[in-house]
């Protein structure tokens, strides 16, 4: 049944491709086994259509293909996604692309968000710090307002992160600073002086 369902979204991705945006994001380093160069709004469409399943999802994250890999955050359900297998799906992650859609589309409705968002910001490995950082920045914007001990914290990982050697983490450290800025504007001094710094 799953195998079937896969075969089926291969051929419209197939029917969506675009060569010379796969051919750009290859040059760029995402080396997928496979790359349909299908923009957002069109995987978005895609998964509108699909079912809405924990199987779906798991066998489509297994696929070393850009876009499948891209839909699994699209159809899983957040009650069949427990915490370890999370933390899984991070430690599998080999581009920052794949954490954006995995963040907006999944973490950031998962009921432990929060929790994990601060336990990723701490990690060593460079997934786990950019995961962190912009599923922290996803939830402020989605209204959440860290107590002053997890605002102390956040700030504390944001000042390390800002010196980080790589650039995709210092941007989303930067990012989600702005975002907790935005919405604890009494913390503007402190995130200021780090952003200047």
């Amino acid at each position: 049944m799953v195998e079937s369902q896969i075969q089926e979204i291969r051929r419209a991705l197939r029917s969506m491709m675009s060569g010379p945006v796969s051919s750009s994001m290859r040059e760029k380093g995402l080396a997928y086994k496979l790359n349909f160069g299908v923009d957002a709004v069109r995987l978005r469409q895609l998964a509108d259509q699909l079912p809405h399943t924990h199987e779906l999802a798991a066998a489509l994250w297994k696929e070393d293909v850009r876009e499948l890999r891209l839909l699994a955050a699209m159809v899983q359900p957040v009650e069949s996604f427990p915490p370890e297998l999370a933390d899984l799906w991070v430690e599998q992650m080999r581009f920052p692309e794949e954490a954006e859609y995995t963040v907006m589309n999944l973490f950031a409705r998962l009921p432990y968000a929060s929790e994990k968002a601060f336990v990723w910001m701490a990690r060593e490995e460079f997934m786990f710090r950019l995961c962190g950082f912009l599923l922290m920045a996803r939830l402020l914007m989605q209204g959440a307002t860290p107590a002053p001990r997890d605002a102390d914290e956040l700030l504390d990982q944001a000042e390390a992160a800002l010196h980080d050697c790589d650039t995709a983490v210092r941007l989303a450290a930067a990012k989600c600073l702005i975002k907790f800025e935005d919405t604890c504007p009494q913390y503007a001094e402190r995130v200021e002086a780090l952003l200047e710094s």
